[in-house]
């Protein structure tokens, strides 16, 4: 009765990056051929109840698959569409370096205004396309500042899922003029309602963000050191690892583990991502293989047979509008 009880109580997320096929190798020409291989990861979530939210950009609010999964699960209420962006492709064109193509350049390196209209473009086209209000939101390459929360606000936008708790993502380049992605170490693990000036911290707006699981651990070599090691900017990263709940190949023992954590935590919500192009072989330089694939989803099926004895499904907005009701957990307060 009591796991029966948590399960009820505590949410699982699932949220994909639905995008085009293979955006690590920056190719020349994006193809969404992957959109027609999700279905069989809709089946496997329904299975279980669970419910994934697929945050979805340009190319792919264009692919008739991924256009007709969306009206489904929408009709149906097993899923939900929310909104991704990959600057460097999704309208209106505004170059920012010599190639974007190959540099994907950040959201946040754009001007504010330039920004403000690719948010407002990809939105004003996903609720065209799908019928439905978007309210869920990740940022594409993990990066997010202020005035790109405040957009989000201004188009009526509740939720986002951007932060990655102890990672930074400084050293990982988009526009080589500028200063890579955003650090998000000192950024709360926990649900939490923005403060629209200082993003880390806890305030009154009405975006909840809603962290990624991730923990951090200590390498094996570094275990000896001294904590004092993982304040220095250029040594603390290395010292410690991020476990994410994501799948890799041969990871399944350490995001069981991770689970297993997180219910010791009496954690209200656990954040599984994947990209959609990981459900295609060679859509991925993870899964390449048929092989991969089957392994990924025998994978799958013994993380989801855990994850079903403690959390229940939920979509990002499903939980958002939970919390705004007081029935789940978050730091700071929601605006009057």
């Amino acid at each position: 009765m009591a796991a029966m009880k948590i399960a009820r109580d505590k949410a699982f997320l699932i949220t994909i990056d639905t995008e085009g096929d293979a955006a690590w190798a920056q190719p020349r020409v994006i193809e969404t051929r992957n959109a027609q291989y999700l279905q069989r990861f809709q089946s496997l979530c329904e299975r279980f109840g669970f419910k994934p939210t697929y945050l979805t950009n340009y190319e792919m609010a264009l692919a008739p698959a991924m256009q007709e999964l969306g009206h489904d699960i929408i009709r149906r209420g097993t899923g939900e569409i929310g909104m991704h962006l990959h600057a460097w492709h999704s309208p209106p064109e505004h170059a920012l370096t010599p190639d974007d193509l190959h540099h994907q350049p950040f959201l946040i390196e754009y001007p504010t205004a330039v920004l403000q209209q690719k948010v407002r473009h990809l939105t004003d086209l996903l609720e065209q396309t799908f019928a439905t209000k978007m309210l869920s939101h990740r940022a594409g390459r993990w990066s997010f500042d202020s005035r790109y929360a405040r957009t989000l606000v201004d188009c009526g936008y509740i939720v986002d899922c951007s932060v990655t708790p102890t990672v930074s993502w400084r050293d990982t380049p988009g526009d080589p003029a500028q200063h890579g992605g955003t650090d998000f170490r000192p950024f709360p693990s926990q649900a939490y309602f923005m403060d629209l000036d200082q993003i880390d911290r806890p305030g009154r707006s009405p975006l909840l963000e809603l962290p990624m699981t991730i923990r951090s651990s200590r390498r094996s070599w570094a275990r000896h050191l001294p904590a004092a090691f993982e304040r220095l900017p250029r040594i603390g990263p290395k010292l410690s690892k991020a476990r994410w709940l994501r799948p890799g190949r041969g990871n399944l023992a350490q995001m069981q583990q991770l689970v297993q954590d997180m219910v010791a935590d009496d954690a209200p919500y656990i954040e599984f991502m994947l990209h959609s192009s990981e459900f295609m072989p060679g859509g991925n330089p993870t899964f390449v293989s048929e092989a991969d694939i089957e392994a990924l989803y025998s994978d799958l099926e013994q993380l989801f047979e855990t994850i079903a004895k403690h959390f229940s499904g939920a979509t990002l907005a499903g939980y958002a509008q939970r919390v705004r009701a007081g029935q789940a957990p978050s730091l700071g307060h929601l605006a009057a």
